[in-house]
C-alpha cells in the first residue's frame, strides 16, 4: 500500500471511529434520513449529532442535501458499508471478555 493510500484509509477510519457516528452508518446503510429522524433513533442530543454527521460529510463518508429547512444524509461511499460489515463480523466472532479481566479471588488471583 502506497502512503497516499494508507493516509486516504487512515482518515475514514478516523471519520466513522466512534461509536454514535457507528450507528449512524448502520442506520443510514438502510437509505436516506433527515436529521431529526437520526437524532430520534439513536436518542442523543441534535447538537451532537450534528457534528458527528458534519465530520463524516467533511471527510466524504456522507453526503447530503437540503429540501426545505430540512437535511437529510445518506452514505457516501458504499464501501464503508463493506468496511463496517467486515468489522462487525469480525468483533462478534472474536468478541473478547471486558478489559481488564475479572481475578477469581478463589483461585489466588493477584
Amino acid at each position: 500500500m502506497d502512503k497516499q493510500t494508507a493516509d486516504h484509509a487512515a482518515e475514514v477510519l478516523k471519520a466513522v471511529a466512534h461509536p454514535v457516528r457507528l450507528r449512524i452508518v448502520d442506520l443510514l446503510k438502510q437509505g436516506e434520513l433527515c436529521v431529526g429522524d437520526i437524532v430520534a433513533a439513536l436518542g442523543t442530543k441534535h447538537s451532537l449529532t450534528s457534528q458527528q454527521l458534519n465530520m463524516m460529510k467533511i471527510k466524504g463518508v456522507l453526503q447530503c442535501r437540503r429540501e426545505g429547512p430540512k437535511v437529510y444524509y445518506r452514505i457516501g461511499n458504499p464501501n464503508i458499508i463493506k468496511l463496517l460489515r467486515c468489522i462487525t463480523e469480525g468483533c462478534q466472532r472474536y468478541h473478547r471478555p471486558a478489559w481488564p479481566p475479572a481475578v477469581d479471588q478463589t483461585a489466588g488471583g493477584f
